[in-house]
């Protein structure tokens, strides 16, 4: 049995020890802190693998475009020799220059598909200015004093 009366006020609270553990609130500031820095290590991770995932494509796409141009490179050795040699006529090596500027209009294309970036951990760096806000907020609130 409850000996309080039964009133429309609601029961009055009690600051002074620990909250009930079925609240979802932290304890004390410890607890908050340990929360927070949890949640800042989760967003991390998130971006992290975000960024990895971005470039990676983009590495492929660079290794790409390496291998075209080092293929366009050997084409053009080997036509320029033939050039030389043959000095004259449509032989073989004219076929090879042709390929070997088409490798390096392909290595152009995919190197200039391969645009900045985007910055990374932006929901990271946001909410840590709004955690530098709030803290200059609560040191410029006077302490009322009862």
């Amino acid at each position: 049995m409850n000996p309080a009366p039964e009133t429309d006020c609601p029961p009055a609270v009690d600051h002074t020890g620990p909250r009930k553990p079925d609240s979802g609130l932290p304890n004390n500031w410890r607890e908050a802190l340990v929360a927070l820095i949890a949640s800042r290590i989760a967003l991390i991770r998130l971006e992290a693998r975000q960024s990895a995932k971005s470039n990676a494509s983009r590495a492929i796409r660079m290794a790409a475009a390496a291998f075209c141009l080092l293929f366009a490179w050997m084409l053009l050795l080997a036509g320029g020799i033939a050039a030389i040699a043959a000095a004259a006529g449509w032989a073989w090596h004219w076929v090879a220059l042709a390929t070997a500027v088409l490798h390096v209009l392909i290595a152009w294309i995919l190197v200039t598909t391969c645009k900045a970036a985007a910055p990374a951990f932006t929901a990271t760096r946001a909410e840590f200015q709004k955690d530098r806000e709030w803290i200059e907020n609560f040191q410029k609130k006077p302490k009322s004093s009862n």
